[in-house]
């Protein structure tokens, strides 16, 4: 009896599953290879309203890597030697997603991490609501056509790189298997106002807490200071968000889109707009010390944070070219910041400075696009905090893919990263990595 019990308790937990994916929710993004370019979520909305609706959604990335790694030499210094780095399966990461439909065109989203390099318990990524319609004022035309509002506790909208990167189980919207070199990505608690003023334009202004999580400490009484002399977080300041974007579909053919952010700060206790990933980078133990055993500390490997904790000013431009399966995306950036132990226009009369500079080209083929290749060249140079001269990244990266259906991808990789300008007490000093890394993804 208790079998037969334990199967009907199944078989409806499965139908309840199949049902509830199957829902198509307002205003929203696919998370399968149908939204690929797919930016902000659509504004335009064809679709009626039928009630409440729940869609449950995952994602799931498996990869296996073989890269290689060395830096100068350390024999004289143990504590630069690099991890014995070899063939092997990565940690598989996997994400679930709620999206909840409560009304004409208001929609709750909730993403959690269900394993990641950086938190392999559940971890709940943030959640907000996303307002299109106006159903208890009468569903005003004006705000359908022309405003959204989001709130909550969510993935900032600066640049257009957060909607093509890979983000734990999610990877299918990346060609590549790694993000950029500096990671544009956090969440924090805020709003964000959108107004669409006509065809293809759009503009943004969002306001958040500038952190990654909740802070309720007054540092005017309570303040931080650094080790500099007379340093100090006196104050916490909100972040502040502007955006602008040109999209449009100049044919069946031809597609053009433009973006600029801009993210400011002018003092947070911790600012993470290049350190707010918390699943982790999809090269493992690259350039990582002989101590190295897949420790969640370094879930970073590859990547690059200039340390712009305290004061943050970034603008980021995004052009995006798409000609029948031909697709250019670049990203040029430039960021001015401080950590709390900096004094502020220390370098030059001026804040440290970070420029990243990145270009992808892919060629998406076949029927459906289900096969694609693709190459991209990204560069970073920064001023680390006590550095005199600058330091340089650059990666190379060739990518090919193919989608057996619009939910399963499949993508190969060849890398090569090279690290100049660190100092020799640094384990990135004359280091460099490459080779190949294959995953498995899954997305619905």
């Amino acid at each position: 009896m208790k079998s037969i019990v334990k199967i009907f308790t199944l078989a409806l937990v499965v139908l309840m599953i199949a049902k509830t994916t199957a829902q198509k929710i307002q205003y929203t993004r696919a998370y399968d290879q149908t939204g690929i370019n797919v930016f902000e979520a659509p504004k335009a909305e064809t679709m009626a309203y039928e009630g409440f609706k729940l869609h449950i959604g995952g994602s799931f990335r498996q990869g296996y890597q073989m890269l290689s790694h060395e830096n100068v030499d350390t024999s004289k210094a143990k504590k630069l030697a690099l991890y014995a780095l070899g063939n092997g399966f990565n940690l598989a990461a996997a994400n679930l997603n709620f999206d909840v439909q409560l009304g004409d065109g208001i929609r709750v989203f909730l993403e959690n991490y269900m394993a990641a390099r950086h938190h392999n318990e559940f971890w709940v990524k943030g959640g907000y609501i996303q307002i299109d319609r106006l159903p208890m004022f009468g569903n005003p035309s004006w705000f359908e056509k022309y405003v959204r509002v989001k709130i909550g506790h969510m993935e900032v909208n600066y640049g257009d790189n957060h909607f093509r990167r890979s983000d734990g189980g999610n990877a299918v919207f990346n060609p590549f298997v790694e993000n950029n070199v500096m990671d544009q990505f956090t969440t924090e608690i805020g709003g964000e106002v959108y107004l669409y003023p006509t065809e293809g334009f759009m503009l943004m202004l969002g306001l958040t807490n500038g952190l990654i999580r909740n802070n309720i400490r007054d540092y005017s009484l309570s303040p931080v200071i650094g080790t500099a002399k007379a340093d100090s977080i006196t104050a916490k300041s909100p972040s502040i968000l502007l955006k602008a974007a040109y999209d449009k579909k100049v044919n069946d053919d031809l597609r053009f889109r433009l973006s600029a952010s801009m993210y400011n700060n002018q003092s947070s206790p911790s600012i993470t707009l290049y350190s707010g990933d918390r699943t982790g980078s999809g090269y493992f133990g690259v350039v990582e010390a002989a101590a190295w055993a897949n420790s969640t500390p370094d879930f970073t490997s590859g990547r690059f944070n200039p340390g712009y904790s305290n004061s943050l000013r970034a603008i980021c431009i995004n052009p995006f070219i798409k000609f029948k399966g031909l697709e250019l995306f670049g990203t040029y950036e430039t960021a001015l910041g401080k950590t709390v132990n900096e004094k502020p226009d220390s370098y030059d009369g001026t804040d440290r400075k970070t420029t990243q500079l990145a270009g992808e080209l892919v060629y998406r083929f076949l029927a459906n696009e289900q096969l694609f290749i693709g190459a991209r060249y990204n560069s970073v140079t920064s001023r680390l905090n006590g550095y005199t001269s600058d330091v340089d990244i650059t990666r190379t990266a060739i990518a090919a893919g193919w989608f057996p259906t619009k939910n399963l991808l499949l993508k190969g990789e060849y890398v090569t990263q090279k690290y100049e300008g660190f100092r020799g007490t640094d384990i990135r000093n004359g280091a460099k990595f490459n080779g190949i890394t294959i995953e498995a993804i899954v997305g619905f």
